[in-house]
């Protein structure tokens, strides 16, 4: 017979010690028990419950990654229907998501954009590849158009794909349907802080400085710039050091032609002005679909801001010359690419 193994006291002490000094991997089995392993290394699992979890942590990650970078292909219509309903999609602290506006409706700009208006562009490369820029352009067309197919110019043609964030007064955000799309596609309210945010983050700010005196002229006045505000986008660009884009848009005009101004209507309902157009309200809601007219787009030379002085946004006499020297820019690409475009229509 085997003769037993002796284990001095202070010996199982000091196992007993060395044990204690351990903790328990802090993994549940299956049948809802505490694993009995001992923990190894930082994580707090046992070997096993390690490579388990470090497997279900990259799934975790790649479940996490559902936006496309730009040019890159998403997966099955089936996974973004279950991100939704999910929740499990990322959108930033101004409402802007990603995944909608690049899988939805960015693609729901493509025949408007390819074969009803067959918009062109011109120097899109000019948008810097990385980094903040303010792009200025102007605003017409009634109805304002004019800056989703801007932003889709630039998410489609653009090399980087980059994403423009408009920047829109606040009735943009109160109007039924559009507001919330507004907001998802990548739209921020008009004011200073959220415009340098934006800025300080290294994204492609859109602006229009003409605002609702651009978008509501009439047909008489087409092509020829409203003021330019206060120079506020001069201020902007000034302080953050960015620089300007100038932006002609040609064919926003003719899509929406406004023949005529309900000058009272307007102030019954709280609007910025009240259209007739050819087509509306004739046709009722018919009236809303835009005339196929021909667009030209064109992304002028970048005006640097950075080599003025750090106080240079607090003189008011440097932001009116900028700001007249954009809009004369503006005015000019306008007036060559009419004659570019040709026919409005054909």
């Amino acid at each position: 017979m085997a003769e037993a193994e002796v284990i001095q006291l202070a010996g199982r002490a000091r196992r007993r010690a060395g044990a204690g000094a351990r903790t328990r991997c802090r993994a549940v089995t299956g049948s809802g028990r505490r694993c009995r392993n001992y923990a190894v290394g930082p994580s707090g699992y046992c070997r096993v419950h390690e490579t388990r979890e470090r497997a279900a942590g990259a799934g975790r990650a790649e479940k996490r990654k559902v936006v496309p970078g730009p040019g890159e292909e998403d997966g099955s219509f089936g996974d973004f229907v279950r991100r939704r309903l999910s929740g499990d999609y990322p959108v930033d602290d101004f409402g802007y998501d990603p995944e909608l506006s690049r899988t939805v409706l960015l693609p729901l700009m493509k025949p408007l954009y390819e074969r009803y208006f067959r918009v062109r562009t011109i120097g899109i490369d000019r948008i810097p590849a990385t980094g903040a820029a303010l792009l200025v352009a102007n605003h017409s067309g009634t109805i304002p158009l004019d800056g989703a197919v801007l932003q889709y110019a630039v998410a489609t043609e653009h090399p980087q794909k980059r994403v423009v964030r408009h920047i829109a007064a606040n009735l943009a955000f109160r109007t039924p349907f559009f507001g919330p799309i507004a907001r998802k596609s990548g739209a921020a309210l008009a004011n200073d802080e959220d415009a340098q945010e934006l800025l300080r983050r290294g994204e492609i700010v859109g602006v229009f400085p003409e605002g609702f005196k651009g978008v509501g002229k009439g047909w008489s006045e087409r092509y020829r710039l409203q003021r330019f505000g206060r120079g506020g986008f001069i201020q902007l660009a000034l302080r953050n050091r960015v620089p300007i884009i100038p932006i002609s848009i040609v064919g926003a005009e003719e899509a929406y032609p406004m023949i005529a101004n309900l000058r009272v209507v307007a102030r019954i309902f709280g609007f910025p002005y009240f259209p007739i157009t050819p087509t509306f309200p004739l046709l009722g809601p018919l009236g809303a679909l835009p005339l196929p007219s021909r667009w030209l787009i064109e992304f002028g030379e970048p005006i640097p801001m950075d080599a003025y002085p750090e106080d240079a946004a607090e003189d008011p006499m440097l932001v009116f010359d900028l700001s007249d020297r954009v809009r004369d820019i503006i005015q000019q690409m306008l007036y060559r690419n009419l004659k570019l475009r040709g026919n409005a229509f054909f």
